[in-house]
């Protein structure tokens, strides 16, 4: 049976976003990576543990974040969207975000604010600043 997921080139910015969200929730590198244009750039501004500061081509997004989600014991299990900006620049949103999950072995939970500054061109992830606040909130 043929896919109905539309082609890369007719996912607006938000349906990227909302795929973006999905595969961080099941922490698969491989759908997040996908996203990504082969030259996109993904940044992180703030320094956050166990990410370098910026991923340079969707094969260094597949491997950084296949090695960072198997090291953490952070299991992201919702993404609350608080707000979110279209720009006047149709490639670009801004989305205001806080990330809760849990800690493995039922160390607790944890709560990660952030703010995501997504390029997507012709359907896919381009740039993309990652500002999240590494203190964060254990609980």
């Amino acid at each position: 049976m043929p896919s109905t997921a539309p082609a890369p080139s007719a996912r607006t910015p938000q349906d990227v976003l909302a795929r973006y969200r999905r595969a961080m929730l099941d922490l698969d590198a491989d759908a997040l990576a996908d996203l990504y244009a082969p030259d996109a750039v993904h940044e992180f501004p703030f320094r956050f543990p166990g990410f370098p500061p910026r991923y340079e081509g969707r094969e260094a997004v597949r491997a950084g974040y296949r090695a960072a989600w198997r090291a953490s014991p952070a299991r992201p299990t919702e993404v609350e969207e608080r707000a979110l900006h279209v720009s006047t620049d149709p490639e670009v949103l801004v989305a205001e975000q806080v990330v809760r999950g849990e800690l493995a072995d039922g160390r607790g939970t944890f709560e990660v604010p952030g703010l995501l500054v997504l390029r997507v061109r012709h359907g896919l992830i381009v740039h993309v600043r990652d500002y999240l606040d590494a203190g964060g909130r254990a609980g």
